[in-house]
């Protein structure tokens, strides 16, 4: 079972000098839903004004993705096993820095979720570490990546 997924990312020079190296970073990211994002490189890595502080970069893009995956297994554990989830939020953190071979990479994602559920079957904390656990092995970007995930829940 093969599935395919598609995004664009465009990016034009338009007037700009290009040689100098202080062109700008931003661009747009559009997925195959229709939805268009505004990109940019992050301001860590490359000084504003040449990219753009409000834009999604590609570092906060993979936090998200690992953070969205996670929620979504864990939404789905959750309901196989009865129990009603009001909330998830996750303020999840990546850390870039040198890898073991020396490269920046982003090593180490945190997610932090907390979560807010209702109903008659509440899970206990051994329940909740079980679920996160399973989203975690079932995740596929987690399963894609070479990166630390650690979940710390609040």
């Amino acid at each position: 079972m093969a599935h395919r997924y598609t995004a664009e990312t465009i990016w034009e020079r338009g007037d700009q000098a290009f040689s100098d190296n202080r062109y700008s970073r931003q661009h747009l990211l559009r997925f195959d839903g229709g939805i268009e994002v505004p990109g940019s490189a992050s301001p860590q890595v490359v000084p504003l004004p040449m990219s753009i502080e409000a834009a999604v970069d590609p570092e906060e893009a993979f936090v998200s993705a690992i953070s969205s995956c996670h929620m979504l297994w864990f939404l789905g554990k959750a309901a196989e096993r009865g129990h009603v989830v009001d909330r998830y939020h996750d303020q999840a953190e990546g850390i870039m820095k040198r890898n073991a071979q020396g490269k920046v990479a982003v090593t180490h994602v945190t997610l932090r979720p907390q979560i807010v559920f209702s109903g008659s079957r509440l899970p206990t904390a051994d329940e909740i570490t079980t679920m996160h656990h399973e989203a975690h092995e079932a995740c596929f970007i987690a399963n894609s990546v070479k990166t630390e995930i650690v979940v710390e829940p609040r």
